[in-house]
């Protein structure tokens, strides 16, 4: 299985198409710098590793994302390609067959497709054709030997690399060969290559493949497909009931192409067969690829398509670290995943950033929003006294990098002094006598404030003396019962009647709780301040987390709130303090594995919540696999 294809022609662009209007910016924290191609299955776009190393990736058409069985088969496709590293393959690198919508990424291959090479150059060379059909077979050995038959073996899916070809997209026709959508006008597989036990809707096997072969060897030395073109029900009637039409195949290709191209699946040769006929049918006594297998013109199509575009930025990112006591944030990358690196799930410390532009997770501070209503502070603005009674509260978090794209800060870039980064000292234009009428009205203040303090400290040394000597009234050491008004002592602890003596501790000193492997089922909630988070029945009620039956996650404690936080973002509490973007609820459709959200409670609690996992459409119960970390009384204060 792979996730690349190639545009027509040569020049790069057409070959790297720029990013439409309806086209997603990122896939699972890969950014995306062009758009590949498409086909029945989807649409291919070109990302980067964190190493800087080309991928291609699909992402899957939404109906099939939709459909059961699909998911099901695509899943244990994934993992059977996975197993595949064959010399003449495109490795599977990474995958998410059970996200929103499934994708997968491939090792980004610089050449042509097959097909594109024929239309812009015509028929190949005996020779090229002896060495792309050798290089075929092997692909297909190391395919079969991984339990999967390709099914859609295609010139479109073999492209030419210029140390040999690259089969890709094996197996993914299985995978959709079942869904409803395949009798509602979606074609999987291509009928100018089907076998004719596969356009009968027989048995499909190894065999299938081969013939594949020897139609794919036929149009690369003629240059025409073996049995013509017209409409789909015409070429797999000739498929099935006629014979090819090899008149224009070279005479050295002829016994190869013929015997592949047998109706009966017994009768064909066997991959290792194909070899020795392409053993037999070179000039040389050995079979040897050179480095210019390809004719001059296809070589320079690879050429063109080596210089891959980065992604563009819009605006481009920073290039300078913020200042004004904000440390630069620690490069963001993938976690370790179950086969590849996977950045869908960051949980470790990222390796070293990707080169500008290029791999998913940004690796420093985002690029700067542009204006909106509200023109937002720069990085290293502080503030040097109280916001306004209408400005938000701010934390300077270290490591954040996702700032409002719109602040509760006034328009005209702070035109009053005392705002954050605006000017405080007296305004142009005011004279002396205003500097006077300001002492005088000080000075009042002050005496005001002596008179009321003076009261104020005889009232408190009153009710000290009372509380001395109820204190003498007590047995000695209770130290933290309850007081007549109904407070806790200094013994007492969280969850009483009475407010808490200490303020929360800071993001600093916030301990974590980590509880892992939650299967949180529809219609059960969580509550972070219990000491052992677990799943409780319900689902409303005030709960601080809890599963709708209605399919999403839902904050319903009073002031509390969520924030989904974007695919390869890696959250922290820090992270956690300073998100704004809050929801009430987040549907289960826009999470996939890996997704991290925090949860902040009403009751001054932090929960980062990690998912592992979603139940799958053939279990009895739903429910969700996730991770929680919880900070208690971590909130920022309001």
């Amino acid at each position: 299985m792979s996730g690349q294809q190639s545009g027509r022609g040569g020049g790069t662009g057409e070959v790297f198409q720029p990013l439409a209007a309806d086209d997603p910016t990122t896939v699972a924290g890969y950014r995306l710098a062009a758009r590949l191609g498409a086909g029945g299955m989807g649409k291919v776009y070109l990302s980067y590793t964190p190493g800087g190393r080309p991928v291609a990736i699909k992402l899957i058409r939404p109906e099939f994302g939709e459909d059961a069985e699909f998911r099901r088969r695509f899943a244990q496709e994934v993992r059977s390609a996975q197993r595949v590293q064959g010399l003449f393959t495109a490795p599977v690198i990474d995958a998410d067959p059970e996200g929103a919508q499934p994708w997968l990424a491939t090792a980004y291959v610089p050449g042509p497709s097959l097909a594109d090479a024929v239309v812009s150059h015509g028929a190949l060379p005996v020779e090229t054709v002896l060495l792309l059909v050798a290089g075929m077979a092997e692909a297909l050995h190391v395919i079969h030997g991984a339990g999967i038959v390709h099914r859609d073996l295609k010139p479109s899916n073999v492209l030419l690399a210029a140390d040999g070809p690259r089969v890709i997209d094996f197996g993914i026709a299985h995978a959709a060969d079942a869904t409803s959508l395949t009798g509602s006008g979606v074609t999987i597989g291509t009928p100018s290559f089907m076998a004719p036990e596969q356009a009968a809707g027989r048995r499909v096997t190894a065999a299938t493949d081969v013939f594949a072969l020897g139609q794919v060897a036929a149009y690369a030395s003629t240059g025409v497909p073996a049995f013509g073109e017209g409409t789909s029900h015409g070429v797999l009637y000739r498929i099935v009931h006629e014979e090819p039409d090899l008149s224009a195949v070279p005479e050295r290709l002829s016994e190869l192409v013929t015997r592949c191209l047998a109706k009966d699946p017994e009768a064909r040769p066997s991959l290792a067969e194909i070899m020795q006929l392409c053993q037999a049918a070179n000039a040389s006594t050995v079979l040897r690829r050179p480095e210019d297998w390809l004719p001059g013109p296809v070589s320079a199509d690879i050429t063109a398509r080596a210089a891959a575009p980065a992604p563009v930025q819009t605006p481009p990112p920073p290039t300078t670290a913020p200042t004004g006591g904000y440390p630069a944030p620690a490069p963001a990358g993938p976690p370790a995943p179950a086969v590849a690196y996977s950045p869908t799930a960051p949980s470790t410390p990222a390796p070293p950033a990707a080169p500008p532009g290029a791999y998913g997770p940004p690796a420093g501070p985002r690029a700067t929003p542009p204006p909106g209503p509200y023109s937002t502070p720069p990085p290293h603005a502080a503030p040097t006294q109280a916001a306004p009674a209408h400005t938000a509260p701010t934390h300077a978090v270290p490591g954040h990098v996702h700032p409002p794209t719109q602040g509760p800060y006034p328009p005209s870039s702070y035109p009053h002094p005392g705002a954050p980064g605006g000017p405080m000292s007296t305004p142009p234009g005011a004279g002396r006598g205003s500097a006077r009428k300001g002492l005088l009205v000080a000075l009042a203040a002050v005496v005001a404030f002596g008179a009321v303090g003076g009261v104020t400290a005889y009232t408190l040394l009153k009710d000290k003396e009372r509380t001395n000597a109820s204190d003498n009234d007590k047995p000695s050491g209770d130290t933290g019962g309850p007081t007549a008004s109904g407070t806790t002592g200094t013994g007492g602890t969280e969850g009483t009647s009475g407010t808490p003596s200490a303020k929360p501790p800071t993001a600093s000193a916030a301990k974590p709780a980590d509880f892992t492997g939650i299967n949180l089922t529809a219609g059960y909630h969580l509550t972070l301040g219990d000491e052992v988070v677990r799943p409780q029945d319900g689902e409303d009620g005030g709960y601080e987390l809890s599963y709708d039956t209605g399919g999403y996650l839902d904050a319903e404690s009073s002031g509390g709130n969520m924030v989904l936080l974007d695919p390869g973002q890696a959250g922290s509490l820090d992270v956690c303090r300073a998100e704004t973007r809050f929801t009430k609820e987040v549907y289960v459709n826009k999470l996939s594995q890996g997704r991290q959200l925090c949860v902040t409670t009403g009751t001054g609690h932090i929960g980062l919540v990690t998912v592992k996992g979603i139940s799958p459409e053939d279990s009895p119960s739903t429910y969700m696999t996730l991770d929680v970390t919880v900070w208690r009384n971590a909130a920022p204060a309001s």
